[in-house]
């Protein structure tokens, strides 16, 4: 029976206090804080994220295709899952498909999955509401992903799942728009607890369960009440409801209900059902049943691990600017050139897989790749040695004021690696006061910066904090 075999999720360093916007522009504003990606990163970086912690413990080899979900893709005409799959060292044959547009793109995805091959679904959004918008303050950034396949390794069975399509316009973006536009939200609500009544009544039914039979109910949707209202008339108690997490993180697009179930699974025991419903032009349901495997499963970050690792004291106005909502003095140096295609492509094993070279004579690692060891000197003695993973220590570092960041100072800092290895690299979701010499740092995902239409990614190091530990 087809399952989830292992999950992972990502939440961005910095959050946004509602408060904050309320504040620059006069008016009341709803309460908690969203999670936003940081001037370095997109859907992509964090869906990298979302999916080595998905990854741990798991042999990438096996994996045969991957999903990538999301409404906010850095390209609108070229694929992203080449450079997601390079970066989590993916069999080059791996299936990709890439599934956009609707909000439902992430639950379409595990439904589609085949059970005869192990799917890595990955769903990221990092969407941006017009200013003194409502979807300002509810939109957030996250990512999660799931792998879905079959065997003794599925820690929860997928019962059965389906999907009922539902034409409405209550939320949408064309080409040409810069920001998401909205109905009146009265209209989308009462059509959302339509169509997911109508959809799960029935479902339930089929499977022979009552509500009562039902762990967590994860129910993705519009706004922070009708999921409830949507809960009740399904004959929900309100402790049986998953946390939407509006108030920590906010509505993360494709991710919002992947990243639901993902926390519900962080807390399930054998034999919980979890029952999944997301809503956006129709409703995709599943019904999933936690296996004894689950307490076998390896500790992962999730979304736990994320949410009390934060800086919630970003400004607004550097939220504009790293969304680039506001005009700024461009800085006074020669613009960035466009980087360059066939060097990309000479490189893109070693960059995005962040992927050096071992000498088979002294097993010294390097980066970049090197023809000569710089210990013992053998020639054209190397094997490809992966860096991701590996524990490191800063040892030294400087804060350069005159560097072009949109956060200065950019701190750049030579990385030891606990197996060997040094790298010269920025350290990001850092503040000059913390930054020290033996600092543990881990490499993350992230984009170096955008020209000419292109992103370019690389790595970059950033602390391991003692509650991500614990």
């Amino acid at each position: 029976m087809k399952g989830i075999i292992s999950y992972g999720a990502y939440i961005p360093y910095n959050r946004l206090q509602r408060k904050k916007i309320g504040e620059f522009f006069g008016k009341p504003t709803f309460g908690g804080e969203k999670a936003v990606v940081g001037y370095d990163e997109d859907s992509v970086s964090m869906g990298v994220e979302a999916a080595l912690d998905c990854l741990q413990g798991v042999n990438t080899q096996n994996v045969d295709a991957i999903y990538f979900a999301t409404t906010s893709a850095p390209y609108k005409e070229k694929g992203s899952v080449p450079t997601i799959a390079t970066a989590l060292n993916l069999n080059e044959s791996v299936r990709g498909i890439e599934a956009t547009s609707s909000l439902r793109s992430g639950t379409s995805a595990i439904l589609a999955a085949n059970e005869k091959e192990q799917t890595l679904i990955i769903t990221s959004d990092c969407r941006t509401g017009a200013p003194t918008g409502q979807n300002e303050q509810w939109f957030g950034d996250g990512a999660a992903s799931i792998l879905v396949g079959s065997g003794a390794d599925v820690i929860a069975n997928i019962i059965d799942g389906g999907s009922v399509q539902g034409e409405i316009l209550s939320h949408w973006r064309s080409q040409s728009d810069l920001f998401t536009q909205n109905w009146d939200e009265r209209f989308g609500s009462s059509v959302f607890i339509k169509q997911v009544k109508n959809a799960i009544a029935p479902f339930l039914e089929k499977n022979d369960c009552t509500a009562d039979s039902i762990t967590k109910v994860i129910i993705s949707g519009l706004g922070t009440r009708s999921h409830l209202e949507a809960a009740r008339l399904l004959g929900f108690q309100s402790n049986q409801v998953q946390n939407p997490l509006f108030d920590m993180v906010g509505s993360t697009g494709t991710a919002h209900a992947p990243m639901m179930l993902v926390s519900a699974l962080e807390d399930a025991k054998p034999g919980d059902r979890l029952l999944v419903a997301a809503f956006a032009e129709g409703v995709d349901f599943m019904l999933f049943e936690v296996t004894e495997a689950i307490s076998e499963l390896g500790k992962r970050k999730g979304v736990q691990g994320y949410l009390n690792v934060k800086n919630d004291q970003i400004s607004y106005s550097d939220y504009l600017k790293w969304r680039n909502l506001i005009k700024t003095e461009a800085p006074r140096r020669p613009d960035t050139d466009r980087p360059s295609a066939p060097a990309l492509y000479r490189n893109y094993h070693q960059n995005l897989g962040f992927t050096g070279s071992k000498c088979r004579n002294c097993g010294t690692p390097q980066f970049p790749k090197q023809r000569v060891c710089v210990q013992c000197q053998a020639k054209d003695e190397m094997d490809d040695y992966r860096f991701v993973g590996q524990s490191a220590k800063v040892t030294t570092f400087t804060l350069d004021y005159l560097a072009a960041s949109p956060a200065p100072p950019m701190i750049v800092a030579v990385v030891d690696f606990e197996e060997g290895g040094r790298i010269i690299c920025e350290v990001t979701d850092c503040n000059m006061k913390e930054i020290e010499i033996g600092m543990n740092v881990e490499m993350t995902f992230r984009r170096l910066y955008e020209a000419g239409g292109i992103s370019n990614y690389f790595w970059k190091a950033r602390p391991i904090r003692d509650k991500e530990s614990d």
